[in-house]
């Protein structure tokens, strides 16, 4: 682990004080319902959230849906809502490429079991693979390349956690199922950008694995395999496909090489800013992809703070094996949500960062700008046409000190689905 982090204000540094637009989800829900997933998706975004509704099929809540909502990108007004899944929702994602279909397509996962295509068209599902009616929860999926492979992680079930395949064409049954990759959730899976077939797995055990998707013997699928020892929450490669990040649920970081060797493992809430009037202290990592500006270097990193706001930081020593115990604070955006960050999306298409909370709301933010990730904030105006809020409708935007209260912080943790 390496120690003695310094956080330092990049030469780009600006800070967005509050979103262009927002809104507050709404869902027939005894609790909160927190925005768990965001996707882009035409000139819409599909948001997946905990709340429950009553099912479709019953009208009662004896059977409950965890439903998907589309709004409109230009207003973030609901526009559709598609059924979801039974029990709980797990995992969204858009998929440029999917069994020949020509045109982007949402999926998502849940634990009903099933792996759902959806045509947002009909409000329906397209595709839906299962695994012979069996009773799996998938809380992890990815589609390779060519869009004719997808490959799904299930939860733990008595003493097995598997990795299953379909061809989307044919999805009622399984090409086949890999079962000793894993001996706890499997958290995440992702088809290697650059190498065909290569899946990397990553799960609560500890272990972060790249299999061969077409191999048919399950016992001779593993090609390498990392054990971090700590339960893994997220991971995912470079746009290469030269390097892997992981996240674990203890708020560390790690690099890994593409045989998964070790590279850096990191405490991501070490890097502290205390400068002047501008402080920023990390509660938690909220994600990182391959960077969209060359400012943040190979990943952008990011984390938020459990007053609701969101920073991006990077370290350009990630990915190579001499450590710098140097980070780098790009952007902050602050005064949108109220609690913790759940999700967050580059849209990179309308060049806007999309947040959700456990406040329920969906807040969409300036993002990208000729100065990179760390350029151009916003002002929003209380007469901005664009601006939705149906929770607080009259509530002017607010400003607040740089000094985030840090030396109030709480001591909550998230918890971790």
């Amino acid at each position: 682990m390496v120690g003695n982090a310094v956080l330092l204000a990049s030469s780009h540094l600006s800070t967005a004080s509050s979103p262009i637009r927002s809104n507050t989800i709404s869902t027939i829900s005894t609790g909160e319902a927190y925005v768990l997933h965001l996707a882009s998706l035409d000139g819409n975004y599909a948001v997946m959230s905990s709340g429950l509704s009553p099912s479709t099929s019953t009208g009662t809540n004896e059977n409950t849906t965890c439903p998907i909502y589309l709004y409109s990108k230009r207003t973030l007004q609901r526009k559709y809502t598609l059924p979801g899944h039974e029990i709980s929702s797990t995992f969204m994602r858009v998929v440029d490429s999917m069994a020949g279909l020509g045109r982007p397509v949402l999926v998502s996962s849940g634990k009903d079991g099933s792996v759902k295509v959806w045509d947002e068209r009909s409000g329906g599902c397209g595709i839906k693979m299962t695994d012979l009616g069996k009773s799996r929860a998938f809380l992890s999926f990815d589609v390779s390349l060519d869009g004719y492979t997808l490959a799904a992680g299930t939860e733990l079930q008595g003493e097995d956690a598997s990795v299953l395949y379909w061809d989307p064409r044919q999805p009622t049954t399984p090409l086949r199922t890999h079962s000793s990759t894993h001996s706890d959730d499997i958290t995440a899976v992702h088809f290697s950008p650059s190498r065909p077939g290569v899946l990397l797995s990553a799960s609560s055990d500890g272990l972060i694995s790249l299999s061969n998707s077409d191999e048919l013997d399950e016992d001779e699928a593993v090609i390498n395999v990392g054990n971090w020892g700590c339960s893994v929450s997220q991971a995912g490669w470079l746009s290469n496909g030269s390097r892997i990040w992981c996240a674990s649920d203890m708020e560390t970081f790690s690099t890994w090489s593409e045989e998964l060797d070790l590279i850096q493992s990191h405490d991501i809430r070490a890097p502290c800013l205390h400068s002047g009037a501008r402080t920023w202290v990390t509660d938690y990592l909220i994600t990182a992809s391959p960077s969209s500006s060359s400012i943040a270097g190979d990943l952008d990193i990011f984390v938020g703070s459990n007053e609701g706001d969101v920073a991006l930081l990077s370290n350009s020593s990630l990915m190579f094996s001499q450590p710098s115990a140097e980070w780098s604070l790009h952007k902050l955006w602050s005064t949108g949500h109220e609690g913790i960050v759940r999700s967050l999306l580059w849209d990179a298409q309308d060049q806007v960062l999309v947040t959700g909370g456990e406040d329920g709301k969906i807040c969409v933010w300036p993002g990208l700008s000729p100065g990179g990730l760390g350029g151009g904030s916003g002002v929003l105006l209380e007469d901005d046409p664009m601006h939705v809020d149906s929770s607080h409708n009259t509530k002017r935007a607010r400003t607040r000190d740089m000094d985030w209260g840090a030396e109030n912080r709480k001591n909550d943790k998230r918890s971790r689905r």
